[in-house]
Order: C-alpha cells, then structure tokens, then sequence
C-alpha cells in the first residue's frame, strides 16, 4: 500500500493513525504505517517530553509525527494582547457555570476528591500552549506536524520546514484546501462529515476528489468514516495518497481510555450513535451522542460558548463523569465508524485487517477491469 507520500516518509504502508495515546501511535508506526500523537492534552511540556522520549524508544527508529492544535481563530482582549487562561476563564458568563452544575446535580455526579486536579484540561486548545509543545517537539525528530484547525500561523510552517518536517492540515472542503496550499501547507488531510472530533458538512466520498482537484499536485489524505482496507482503496482511487484514521484506534488494546465503560459504549454502538455538537470545545465535533450533548444542544439552555471558553467550562465536569463513569453522560469523540468498532484488537491486528481488505478490494476491482485471470 505505498504512495508517492508514503515512499518520502519511508513507510511501508500509506495509513496515518491519529491517537492521543502513545502506545498506539508507536504501535501503527511498527506496524508499518504512520503514528499521529495528538499533543492537546500535554499542558506541560515535560510531560510531552516524556511521551516523546517514550515514543522514540518504542519506534524501532521508524517514523511519526505530531498533531497540535492552533486555531485559526481566537479570543483576544481589546488591543490583541496574549489572554491567559485566568483571563479566558473569568470570559465565562455566570449562567453557563450554573447550567454546567444543574445538569451534573440531575445526574448526581460526584465531586472530585479534595485535592484531586481535573485530569481532563483543553487549555492545548490555546496558541500559546501549543507553541510550547513545538519548543519540546522540535527536539524530536517528528517528520510530520499536522494542525487540527486550519493552517498553522506562518512562522510555525516555515519553522517545521526549517526542521525538515512536512506539514499538515486538515480541511473540511476545497476552499479550506485551497487556503492550506497558499499557506504552504504540504499535505492536506480531507476530512468528511463522517469524522470523529472537528468536522465540517461535506462526505468524504465527495470532499476527497473535490480536494484532490482544488491543490494537485500536493498529496491529499482521506479521512472521515473510514476503517476498512475496502474504504482505503476507495480512497486512494479517488485520488488521496493515503488515510488518515483517528477513531479506529480507541477500541485497540493499547489504547488508553482507562473506562471499561467508555470502552463499552463505543463496543455497542452503531453508526447512527454519534452527532455533530459543540459541547466539548465550542467547534462542531462529532462524538458519542449522550445526554450530556442532549442538554448543550437544547433550544432552552444557555447553547454552548466558542472555543476554547467551553472547553475551559466544560473541563472539570468532563472529568468528573470520566471519574466516576456516569454512564448517560459519558462520551468520547468518535466517528460514524464506531458501527464496525464491536471488538478490541491489537493495533496490529487492525492493520493486517486493513491491509487484507485493501488487497481484496484492489483484487475485485482488477477483476471487474479484466486485469486479473482469478
């Protein structure tokens, strides 16, 4: 399964793995394909450190990258000044905190232990944390960075190039993508509505050749509602380089959501068990449908606010129902592809699955063009 991109980074197999968990990035990275880390929730650069020191001696000198999240758009105070986060904190109305305490009350979640921290904090969500992370990751030799949102700021491209790594970033249609390309963007991740976490409205299989044409000759992934080798090769016959899956990992066995019960839920559901909401981070992200997106998504309450201020809200009782697993309100993002996610396997195991699809979906089409004698 090897591209043009795929021949450049060196891999054996043209499958990029977004994950938040370093096991599994080091993993799919062995397995021949190429570990994503998610450094979002690395609020302190020595913990990224640590990770990435992890990473470098679990990945046999094999290549991976990082994904950080800059957005495009931010909060700023009167004169463009830099806002901490006390001053993005003290942004939060009132009556979004009060909504936030009656909806935990009605489900009786526990308070945390005294003294125990949120463990669940997007303040990656902020520039200036993100910037952070590339002060550690640059000490790396990461081969990729990719952005979650939009187009890295100018200086950030121009420092990975100056580091020789290839720049990423994701677009929800061929005008993001044109956007990408003009910023110098070196590959361009075109991820449908199926996606888990941000997503735009547009399918995959009609955003990925709309993206393909609107930057060729730049390599272009495919992403969203993918997790089968028969997906991939239609991606690839659409024109992309490669895949880019994200959710497919959270039901490995090396995955670390650390809740059987969150592992559970994402085990039972189907592909109409998701929806697109803001009540995460303030962006549109399709995760598990719960009744914790059920409440921000009600006409009558407060509606979510925009990034990072809900994922600054929404922190502490995000990890409270994690915590103690409350289960109508616990949910992870995750795509339409949760409906084939009904087993845990070994990251291995998932790319030899995705490679024996895509060899018998190359074959069936071959066959359908008279190429094959079977």
């Amino acid at each position: 399964m090897k591209t043009e991109l795929s021949r450049t980074l060196g891999i054996e197999h043209a499958i990029f793995g977004f994950t938040p968990f370093p096991a599994v990035a080091a993993a799919l990275t062995r397995a021949g394909g190429f570990g994503v880390l998610g450094a979002v929730r690395y609020t302190a650069p020595d913990d990224l450190a640590r990770d990435l020191d992890w990473m470098q001696d679990h990945t046999d000198g094999l290549p991976y990258g990082l994904d950080v999240v800059m957005p495009a758009k931010k909060v700023e105070a009167p004169g463009h000044q830099t806002l901490t986060e006390a001053d993005v904190e003290a942004m939060i109305p009132e009556g979004h905190r009060a909504f936030v305490r009656a909806t935990l009350a009605k489900h009786g979640v526990p308070e945390l232990a005294e003294g125990e921290a949120s463990g669940w904090r997007i303040t990656g969500w902020m520039e200036q944390v993100a910037r952070s992370q590339l002060d550690v990751a640059f000490d790396y030799p990461i081969r990729l960075l990719a952005n979650a949102l939009g187009s890295p700021p100018p200086d950030v491209v121009a420092r990975a190039h100056d580091h020789g790594v290839l720049v990423a970033a994701l677009a929800g249609s061929a005008r993001h993508a044109r956007h990408h390309a003009d910023a110098g963007i070196d590959v361009v991740v075109a991820q449908g509505y199926e996606a888990g976490g941000h997503t735009g409205e547009i399918a995959s299989m009609v955003l990925t050749p709309e993206v393909v044409d609107a930057v060729s000759p730049l390599p272009v992934l495919a992403a969203g509602g993918i997790g089968s080798g028969e997906q991939i090769a239609a991606g690839l016959a659409l024109g992309a380089q490669g895949v880019w899956l994200g959710s497919i990992w959270l039901t490995t066995t090396e995955a670390e959501l650390h809740s059987r019960a969150l592992t559970a839920k994402l085990l039972a559901a189907g592909s109409g068990d998701t929806v697109r909401s803001r009540a995460l981070t303030g962006k549109p992200a399709r995760q598990l449908r719960t009744e914790w997106t059920d409440a921000w998504d009600d006409p009558a309450g407060p509606g979510p606010l925009p990034m990072p201020l809900q994922g600054l809200l929404v922190a502490e009782a995000v990890s409270r129902i994690q915590r103690y697993e409350v289960d109508p309100l616990l949910g992870t993002p995750v795509g339409q592809i949760v409906g084939r996610m009904n087993s845990e396997r070994s990251v291995q195991q998932v790319v030899d699955e995705l490679t024996r699809g895509f060899e018998k979906a190359v074959d069936r089409i071959n066959r359908i063009a008279g190429r094959s004698e079977a």
